[in-house]
């Protein structure tokens, strides 16, 4: 095969060790060290959750920056991307686990008030459409403070308004969403995310996602009964009625803490994260170009196929009947598992070096040299 052959890198991030961005740039790095002439496409991809933004910008979104509240009030300079009326906005941002001080989980408190700010900011911005990505956040509020910070109001038996967070919803008494900012209704509104749980309940937001933010088993069980008592007073407010009983049952209300239930309050539509961006990032037209597609994540596992990056750009490049192999830097799933998945190969770090704590340390290098391999197998 000669090396006129076109790449398409379509990976996401390695968590904890390379952007999206740099994943690419190391693997056209390795490619270009085997065969110099080759044409490669960087096409960083995200799911939703946290890495979106940066995709977006990648892709030619021009980045803006506003401040807002984080997930314990403190302010902090959050990005959204915005290209021709589109705006892509990452909750985690504002309200994702990054933003908590060192250390620091609240569980109970955390809230989304910050995510509202960004919304609101893409709006002054004049967005007609929003991706509203989410993942990777602090809060388990069902979207409260979101609602809040876009004019929806909260209030307590005294009718005063509640304490932020998930917690503070126990001691709702009455809820006004007629203040919600009217250019909502306005906008198209897409909610993207790659997970599907409902608000509450065994597979609700407090009960998969409470304990990886903090929360006891005790913290579990009062954040649901919180969630589900706010969707309650819900079903009871002028304009919303039975569809907060809907929502809070539809797939991707349990979204980010539940602030996928919020957004359905706002009129968002759920779409799978990878399908959505997939779309904004212009991948159809990269993919029509490509022969080979190299995707991957920090990690292919079981969580890997239920709707994560690496999962959907295959399905899409093998419904193209284009050749997809993978890189990661862990690899927890069997070549035929992969095969189902519409991936030829994966190719993990481990393989160029056993020792984890080493290939975390200098991802980078060894991805380049994990992409010589693809180069001398794939294109050469």
């Amino acid at each position: 095969m000669d090396g006129t052959r076109r790449v398409l890198v379509a990976a996401d991030k390695f968590k904890g060790s390379l952007t999206a961005v740099e994943v690419a740039e190391r693997v056209t790095a390795g490619l270009r060290r085997v065969v110099p002439d080759l044409q490669v496409e960087a096409l960083p991809v995200a799911d939703g959750g946290d890495g979106t933004v940066a995709a977006a910008v990648a892709a030619g979104f021009e980045r803006r920056e506003t401040r807002v509240a984080g997930p314990l009030g403190e302010a902090v300079t959050a990005a959204y991307a915005l290209r021709e009326g589109t705006a892509v906005v990452e909750m985690a941002e504002a309200s994702g686990l990054q933003r908590l001080p060192d250390g620091v989980l609240a569980p109970l408190t955390a809230s989304t008030y910050g995510s509202g700010e960004l919304l609101r900011a893409a709006l002054d911005a004049g967005a007609r459409t929003i991706v509203f990505g989410v993942g990777g956040s602090a809060t388990t509020d069902g979207g409260a403070g979101m609602l809040a910070a876009l004019g929806a109001r909260f209030l307590d038996a005294a009718g005063a308004p509640v304490a932020p967070g998930g917690d503070g919803l126990a001691a709702l008494a009455s809820a006004d969403l007629s203040g919600l900012d009217p250019r909502l209704s306005e906008v198209e509104l897409v909610l993207a995310s790659d997970v599907d749980n409902p608000l509450t309940g065994p597979k609700g937001a407090p009960a998969v996602y409470g304990p990886q933010k903090g929360a006891t088993p005790e913290d579990v069980t009062a954040l649901d009964a919180a969630l589900a008592h706010f969707a309650k007073v819900l079903e009871q407010t002028e304009g919303v009625g039975a569809r907060a009983a809907e929502y809070a049952a539809s797939p991707g209300a349990g979204a980010a803490g539940g602030i996928g239930f919020g957004a359905m309050l706002l009129g968002a539509r759920f779409r799978p994260g990878i399908e959505v961006m997939l779309d904004v990032l212009g991948f159809a037209p990269a993919l029509e170009r490509a022969e080979l597609v190299i995707t991957g994540e920090g990690s292919l596992d079981e969580q890997t196929l239920h709707g994560k990056a690496p999962a959907g750009v295959a399905a899409a490049a093998r419904a193209a009947g284009k050749e997809v192999v993978a890189v990661c830097g862990r690899l927890a799933l069997p070549a035929e598992t992969l095969g189902r998945a519409g991936i030829r190969r994966a190719y993990p770090l481990t393989d160029v070096e056993p020792d984890v704590a080493k290939c975390i340390a200098d991802a980078g290098p060894i991805l380049e040299r994990v992409a010589e391999g693809i180069a001398r197998d794939f294109v050469a």
